[in-house]
């Protein structure tokens, strides 16, 4: 079993700033299980309604009734599936005597940040969590969370074709099920051939006009689909850097795929060998480490910085006052480049990582330094969200 304390200690700070903790992320990231071990270690009475269930739906018929008279801890699980409940929420949460506490599940953010900021605003802690990282898997298993990605079925699997037919199987319900039950009337085929697109674009700068093309679709409609995926936790848009510098700087951001699992299962990448031969090797190592660095940094305080000379830097990173920029290389012996030195002037960095596959700390030049993924992980502490 995996521990997640971090996690469980997110969810306690959560509800030392507002009675409502809402928990947000992909489907299948572990929101349940994180949710049944916070529940199992409280100590007053505990009531759970996963709105997957018609018996818990059934309960729900009147809210109101349902809710107002329980106190503890109340889990609700899938809760974008039922938007009237977040008005009665907002009612119960102002409650002066204060008597229960939420803990709101949710699969997709349009629904349920939208529903967050029109009925709860001010009333909730907002957690998005993604599936296991390497902190908690522990650093020595990095080659398999990066093949396999960190989702739990996927992660725990007996082995790596096992590993592979989930996560076929999860795209495909994903795409058929899920986005659907969001109101989403995309066909599936449609948003397949899409996401399959970025699978291929992986770490590359938004082209609007270039994916808009290859799927004989307008470039608003390009941006729609692109949306709607970023918003069910399945892509990442990561922001450009800019500021007058005195140079031409890229302003579109860079696309990523969130779980290198889902990245590799749409690439037919079934197993190490495979993966170390693939040409988007490297772009799926900077998308995994560009991942579990956010795992423990704020999204909201990272970028990318590239200019139309060529200079670039994969992250940048806002933490404690301190710019910090970090490289992703896929080799054992990363050294320093013009791009990096450009990059360290420019945008005034305190510091830069350069992040490899290897096992060796060591500094390359004065405030450049080159280590393990896991070290860094270690290295941020300021970091977290």
């Amino acid at each position: 079993m995996i521990q997640r304390q971090k996690k469980l200690g997110a969810i306690d700070a959560g509800f030392s700033r507002a009675p409502i903790v809402s928990i947000t992320g992909l489907r299948q990231c572990g929101k349940t299980t994180l949710a049944r071990a916070y529940a199992a270690d409280q100590n007053g009475p505990v009531h759970y309604f996963d709105l997957e269930d018609p018996r818990s739906l059934a309960r729900l018929r009147e809210p109101m009734l349902a809710l107002e008279t329980l106190e503890g801890l109340i889990v609700i699980d899938e809760v974008q599936r039922l938007p009237p409940l977040f008005p009665i929420l907002r009612v119960l949460a102002d409650r002066p005597e204060g008597k229960a506490r939420f803990l709101l599940l949710g699969s997709a953010s349009p629904v349920l940040l939208d529903s967050i900021s029109e009925s709860l605003a001010g009333r909730v802690a907002l957690l998005e969590i993604d599936g296991f990282d390497l902190l908690e898997t522990g650093p020595d298993h990095w080659r398999q969370l990066w093949l396999r990605g960190g989702l739990p079925p996927s992660y725990l699997a007996s082995a790596d074709d096992d590993s592979l037919l989930w996560r076929q199987d999860f795209i495909t319900l994903f795409l058929e099920r899920d986005l659907p039950q969001l109101g989403i009337t995309i066909p599936s085929t449609t948003l397949r051939r899409f996401w399959l697109m970025l699978a291929h674009f992986h770490g590359g700068i938004w082209n609007a006009a270039e994916l808009a093309r290859s799927l004989g679709a307008s470039e608003p409609t390009a941006r729609r689909y692109l949306d709607i995926l970023t918003g069910a936790f399945s892509v990442r848009q990561l922001p450009a850097w800019f500021e007058n510098v005195g140079k031409r700087t890229v302003k579109s951001p860079k696309i990523y795929l969130r779980d290198p699992g889902l990245l590799h299962a749409l690439l037919e990448i079934r197993n190490w060998e495979q993966l170390e031969s693939h040409p988007k090797l490297g772009a799926s190592w900077e998308g995994f480490c560009l991942e579990q660095i956010l795992h423990h940094c704020d999204p909201r305080q990272a970028y990318f910085w590239a200019t139309h000379a060529g200079a670039e830097l994969d992250l940048l990173l806002f933490s404690g006052g301190k710019r910090i920029g970090v490289e992703i290389k896929y080799t054992d012996t990363p050294g320093t480049t013009r791009s990096m030195r450009v990059a360290l002037a420019d945008l005034k960095l305190d510091h830069l990582f350069v992040v490899h596959p290897g096992k060796q700390r060591h500094p390359l030049a004065p405030r450049i330094e080159a280590l393990p993924l896991g070290d860094l992980l270690e290295s941020l502490p300021n970091c977290g969200t």
